[in-house]
């Protein structure tokens, strides 16, 4: 089973570096901020793409919390890129309110996440306190 389940998930990655690759030919045929623009959508889709994956064959709180930080990430690095088409202040405010969005989603995944139960601490302890000693 598991030699299935590694072969399906790298048959899988491997269909998104395909679609990865495809993405950035296309970005090619573009010029300037535009071509930027292009290549950061095509960078978050596979980085996206490839934490969704990791979630999806090992479904732990860690993955998802890296899946939803790649898309918040993705969707950052793309911003900033549409900003170049602004100068001067424009541009400045445009990369701060990019930023400060970024910044306020990736606090809500943390908190999301921090709220996750957690195993308890393997330290021996059983959780009792220990009788009183005279």
């Amino acid at each position: 089973k598991d030699d299935a389940a590694r072969k399906a998930k790298d048959q899988e990655e491997e269909r998104i570096e395909q679609q990865a690759k495809a993405d950035k030919e296309r970005c090619n045929a573009m010029e300037g901020n535009a071509k930027d623009v292009c290549n950061a959508e095509a960078k978050g889709k596979e980085k996206v793409a490839k934490a969704e994956l990791d979630a999806k064959y090992d479904n732990s709180p860690g993955n998802q919390r890296k899946a939803a930080e790649a898309k918040l990430n993705a969707q950052y690095d793309v911003a900033k890129e549409r900003c170049d088409d602004q100068k001067g202040d424009a541009k400045d405010q445009c990369e701060k309110a990019a930023k400060d969005q970024r910044d306020m989603a990736r606090k809500q995944v943390r908190e999301q996440y921090a709220k996750q139960p957690e195993r308890p601490a393997a330290t021996g302890a059983t959780g009792r306190t220990p009788p009183a000693t005279k």
